[in-house]
């Protein structure tokens, strides 16, 4: 069993390199399927303009599950039509998360296409990803050790192959070198790859 307290404590920005390779497995609904991480960006807390949580906004009803246990999950809509899944890192209060960019299919690749309307890539960028592997609102605060939404352990990705860059889709802060992705994998969903 993957040992999410010792993967996610410390700061964000650790959390979110050693997330790369690990598993997401969804049965919701029923239905299974999983990918490998393979993108990530991290949230770093209240002085991280960019974050939910960022000193400005503070804790709100929206953001209250990043205040919450690491390996919870935070779960948010964008766009007014999008859900995005966060793994909550750190200590409880902290207000520090890693949003899930992107995922290699692994298994359930049909259960993702169907889910997505055939549409693909299947779970390439975060609002792809949740409707992939079926996450909605129902999810916030949910402790990623239990079903229907997993977290496993992957493979290990070695440094070499781990590329960094400026956070993706954001005004505030997007040349922080808070974004982490698998070098040359065709799912990572936002450029440089």
């Amino acid at each position: 069993m993957l040992d999410l307290p010792g993967m996610l404590a410390g700061p964000a920005e650790g959390a979110a390199r050693r997330l790369l390779g690990a598993v997401l497995l969804s049965s919701v609904g029923g239905d299974q399927a999983a990918g490998r991480i393979v993108e990530v960006e991290a949230y770093t807390g209240p002085h991280d303009p960019a974050s939910h949580a960022a000193a400005r906004i503070g804790r709100t009803a929206r953001n209250d599950a990043m205040f919450g246990e690491a390996g919870t999950a935070y779960v948010y809509r964008i766009y007014g039509r999008h859900w995005c899944l966060n793994v909550v890192t750190g200590a409880v209060g902290e207000a520090a998360a890693v949003l899930i960019r992107a995922l290699e299919p692994v298994d359930g690749e049909e259960v993702m296409a169907r889910r997505r309307g055939r549409r693909g890539p299947l779970a390439s960028g975060p609002g792809r990803l949740a409707e992939a592997l079926g996450v909605d609102l129902s999810l916030n605060r949910h402790d990623l050790r239990q079903p229907p939404l997993q977290l496993r352990a992957g493979l290990s990705v070695p440094d070499q192959d781990v590329g960094v860059s400026g956070r993706v889709g954001i005004r505030e802060a997007r040349d922080w070198p808070l974004r982490f992705f698998i070098r040359g994998n065709p799912h990572v969903s936002g450029t440089p790859r």
